[in-house]
C-alpha cells in the first residue's frame, strides 16, 4: 500500500494523460483549487495570482495539470479523486462526487447558491465596512436596476407577528386611529397632571386581533422598526373618541381617582410603514387605489 501514496500520505496523482483525462483536467483542476484556496495549508497563500490560476485552468490544460501537480499535497479531495481514478472510476464521475462532497464546488452546469447571512456570503472573508459601503454605493449607481424595495423589508417580516400584519393592515385601509392618555385632573391637575393609563385605544378589535392584551407589546415593535408613530394630534374624527372613551378600560382609568382628564391622541403608519404594506401586506390593486386614508408623516426633530 504504501507504493501508493506520496510523501505526504496522500493517493499518488493518476498519470495526466489518456483522453478521457486529458479533457477532465480543467474541471480537476477546479476541484483542486477551490479545495485548495479553503485549506489551511494552502489558505495562507491565497492571494488573487492564486485564484486567477484557477480561472486559467478552467481553459488551460496546462495550467489545469500544473495546478492539480502543485496543491495535491494539500488537499485531501483531490487524493481521493485520483485514487477513484486509479481504481477505473470514469474521471467525470469522480469529479461530481468530490464536488458534491466540497458543497458543489464542482457540478456540472449547476450553479450552486452559498447561504448569505445579512449581506455575506457564508465561508467567505468577512468584508470590512469600507468594502460593503463602497459596493453599496456601486449599486446606487447601477442605472439598470430594477430592486427598488428596501433591504429591511425581508428582516422586517421575519420580526413581526401574524396580529402586528393585521395592525398594519387595519390602519392601511383604515387610517390613523384614535388613542387616549388618562391623567390626572381637577385644580391640582393643573399644576401637575399625572398619568393614570396611556395609549387606550380600540384597535385590537377593530383589527380582529387574536390576542388583544398584547396590543402594547405589538404597538412597541412597530414603533421599533419605523412602521408606525404616536402622534400627540386628535384623528379629524372626534365622534370616535366618543365611541373610544366609553370603554370598559378608559372608564375603569377615569374612575380609579378622583379628578380625571382625557388627553386625545393618534396612531399613524409612518411613510416607510406605508410602503411596506403595500408591497408586502396587501394586493396590487389595494396598493394602488386612490381611496386608501393619509397619514401624517413624524414630526422633524430638530436638533
Amino acid at each position: 500500500m504504501t507504493e501508493d501514496l506520496d510523501k505526504d500520505g496522500l493517493p499518488r496523482l493518476p498519470a495526466l494523460t489518456g483522453p478521457a483525462v486529458a479533457e477532465s483536467l480543467p474541471g480537476l483542476a477546479r476541484v483542486a483549487g477551490s479545495a485548495a484556496l479553503h485549506t489551511a495549508g494552502w489558505g495562507l497563500r491565497t492571494t488573487t495570482r492564486n485564484w486567477m490560476r484557477v480561472g486559467r485552468a478552467v481553459t488551460s490544460r496546462d495550467e489545469a495539470a500544473s495546478l492539480i501537480r502543485d496543491v495535491g499535497s494539500y488537499v485531501g479531495a483531490l487524493g481521493e479523486v485520483a485514487k477513484q481514478v486509479s481504481d477505473g472510476v470514469p474521471v467525470a464521475t469522480a469529479l461530481l462526487r468530490a464536488g458534491e462532497s466540497l458543497g458543489g464546488a464542482d457540478r456540472p452546469r449547476e450553479v450552486v447558491a452559498s447561504p448569505v447571512v445579512d449581506g455575506q456570503v457564508l465561508g467567505s472573508r468577512p468584508q470590512s465596512l469600507r468594502e460593503r459601503g463602497n459596493d453599496l454605493l456601486h449599486r446606487s449607481r447601477d442605472v439598470w436596476s430594477k430592486d427598488d424595495r428596501h433591504p429591511a423589508f425581508d428582516r422586517i417580516l421575519d420580526e413581526l407577528a401574524p396580529d402586528e400584519a393585521r395592525i398594519l393592515v387595519m390602519l392601511l385601509r383604515d387610517g390613523p386611529q384614535p388613542s387616549v392618555d388618562v391623567r390626572t385632573g381637577g385644580p391640582i391637575g393643573m399644576v401637575s397632571s399625572q398619568l393614570i393609563a396611556p395609549g387606550l385605544n380600540m384597535i385590537g378589535p377593530r383589527a380582529g386581533l387574536r390576542y388583544l392584551e398584547q396590543v402594547p407589546s405589538y404597538l412597541n415593535n412597530l414603533f421599533r422598526l419605523g412602521l408606525v408613530w404616536f402622534s400627540r394630534e386628535a384623528v379629524r374624527d372626534h365622534l370616535e373618541y366618543q365611541v373610544l372613551e366609553a370603554q370598559p378600560d378608559v372608564l375603569a382609568a377615569m374612575h380609579s381617582v378622583k379628578f380625571a382628564k382625557v388627553v386625545r391622541r393618534s396612531v399613524h403608519l409612518t411613510p416607510f410603514g406605508e410602503e411596506f404594506c403595500k408591497l408586502a401586506l396587501v394586493d396590487e390593486v389595494t396598493a394602488a387605489s386612490d381611496d386608501l386614508p393619509e397619514h401624517e408623516a413624524p414630526p422633524e426633530i430638530d436638533g
